[in-house]
């Protein structure tokens, strides 16, 4: 039984020594372990409250724009913006708003609107979107500079054609044929391929906007 206890505080001692040494450091990495834990875990509380809150908003933006109702889509939409911007809810919304104030003719509203997601949605699938609709806007607005602006950026393949035709029309607007139609023969050959029935119904009303400039083909 001596041996033992000799052996036991043998190890006690060694134990002591060892802890002496790396007892701080232990702790400090199991204090810091635990923090993050909890700060992990904060976080996503906080995330998971800011998305269901967020969420509640854009229903109601979906609600206004099912019934109509522009002013409380754009209110809607701008405390999306302003609260939860750094949620899809906040993208989806803005777009979504901003349609609703273009089909009522306000679109000073809606122009703002994308501007916030063509430059800030957190989806650069939804940036690429928000910027081909904020030119149609400014189209319609005959800033036709600014609308080209917004489109200078190369899109995503599944948007070149529709960024291409929508060039052409701002180029046909400003007059210039040449350009207008080198727009939509860059937009007819982004849908060669396509063979789906709404991109082939697309690419016949861009070849009917290239055939109606006239000239050569």
């Amino acid at each position: 039984m001596a041996a033992y206890d000799l052996e036991e505080q043998e190890q006690i001692s060694q134990i002591k020594a060892w802890w002496d040494t790396y007892g701080n450091l232990v702790t400090g990495i199991a204090l810091a372990a635990a923090v993050a834990a909890v700060g992990w875990q904060g976080w996503n509380w906080y995330q998971g409250k800011q998305s269901g809150e967020a969420s509640v908003l854009y229903a109601a933006v979906q609600k206004a724009a099912a019934e109509n109702k522009p002013q409380q889509a754009r209110e809607a939409a701008g405390m999306l913006i302003e609260k939860y911007s750094g949620t899809a809810y906040a993208d989806l919304g803005a777009l979504l708003s901003s349609r609703v104030q273009a089909d009522a003719g306000d679109l000073k509203s809606a122009r703002a609107q994308l501007g916030w997601a063509a430059e800030k949605a957190n989806d650069p699938a939804l940036r690429e979107l928000a910027r081909l609709r904020l030119a149609a806007v400014l189209l319609d607005e005959k800033s036709y500079d600014e609308a080209l602006a917004q489109l200078q950026a190369k899109p995503s393949e599944a948007l070149q054609a529709r960024y291409g035709d929508l060039r052409g029309d701002i180029l046909a607007a400003q007059g210039k044929v040449a350009d207008a139609r080198g727009a939509y023969k860059a937009a007819l050959e982004a849908l060669a391929s396509a063979t789906k029935p709404e991109a082939v119904a697309f690419k016949e009303v861009v070849q009917a906007k290239l055939d109606g400039l006239g000239g050569a083909q």
